[in-house]
């Protein structure tokens, strides 16, 4: 099968990129910038091409030849302000992929979406709910045949959701949290890139939607102050109530990369659980985030970690 991927030099692309590779599929990775996917230059059978997905006509040339096309681009922060930056990246360029589909003969597309799209009051989740309208309106007029996998919260060794959090837990004595008791069923990676494949060797599967969640729920400050516990860290992980909340993510607006906004709370006021279980629709037992993430979460220093391996082989005795 021949596979063109949109934003897969990314962290589900690359561990997407890397695992269609292995099982002898033709991928082509579409990128803005080569040099940044260099990581994925040795996975077998994976193509690199540079080039902007909002030119229609380059994108059509690219698209040409393939079985199918993935997209994963999706941003949680625009630099301005006012949803256009995230209207550009989940509708407009959305439906300029199905427009190349269409013009190339690209019989199938694989949208990449989040939970809740096209719920509740932020810009990102009202413009992921829009273009997955695009995509089932496609879908429907026989354009190109769709499938949208939603997913809550995605976590992975080389994740920017953990990650983060691990980062300013080892730097602050203190994290404020903005919307502690928001839910998320986090997902493992791997789940996600499995339902990929299924997905893939399924034409049945077009025309549906799956959300993805793992097997465990938890609270955002449950989450974090397990994370800080994994890492063997003494922190104040404190939970702010939605006043202070709003007053954070307006402060962090006007921060240099947004690490959280305005639009980021508002998302966060839907909690991200599963109404429907998309994996076992396609017959995939999740993990859970407990059951996983230990194996590479590490204390910051050697002494920390010998307590812990300690504290561990205590439990196991008993």
């Amino acid at each position: 099968m021949k596979v063109l991927i949109l934003g897969g030099s990314g962290f589900v692309g690359s561990h997407l990129t890397r695992r269609l590779g292995r099982e002898g599929h033709e991928v082509t990775v579409a990128t803005r910038y080569a040099p940044g996917c260099k990581h994925l230059w040795v996975v077998p059978q994976a193509t690199i091409r540079q080039f902007d997905p909002f030119d229609a006509e380059r994108l059509v040339e690219e698209l040409r030849g393939h079985d199918v096309a993935i997209n994963l681009v999706g941003i949680l922060n625009e630099r301005g302000f006012g949803g256009a930056g995230f209207r550009r990246v989940h509708v407009d360029l959305v439906e300029r992929i199905i427009e190349g589909c269409d013009e190339a003969g690209v019989p199938r597309l694989i949208q990449m979406s989040g939970l809740n799209a096209g719920r509740g009051e932020s810009h990102y989740l009202r413009t992921r709910g829009e273009g997955e309208a695009a995509v089932r309106a496609a879908d429907r007029d026989g354009r190109v045949s769709g499938t949208i996998l939603q997913a809550s919260t995605i976590f992975g060794e080389d994740d920017s959701f953990l990650n983060r959090f691990a980062s300013l837990l080892r730097i602050s004595p203190v994290l404020p949290l903005a919307r502690p008791q928001a839910k998320f069923a986090p997902v493992f990676i791997d789940d996600v890139v499995e339902a990929f494949m299924r997905v893939l060797a399924d034409d049945e599967t077009a025309g549906r939607t799956y959300e993805l969640c793992g097997s465990e729920q938890w609270t955002l400050a449950g989450l974090v102050r397990w994370l800080r516990d994994q890492l063997d860290l003494r922190r104040a992980v404190i939970g702010l109530p939605d006043v202070l909340g709003r007053l954070q993510g307006a402060a962090f607006d006007f921060v240099p990369g947004k690490p959280f906004s305005s639009d980021n709370y508002k998302s966060l006021k839907i909690d991200s659980v599963c109404r429907n279980d998309g994996f076992a629709e396609l017959g995939i037992r999740p993990w859970g985030l407990a059951e996983r993430a230990p194996a590479w979460l590490q204390p910051v220093d050697k002494q920390a970690r010998y307590q812990k391996f300690r504290r561990q082989a205590r439990r196991e005795r008993n």
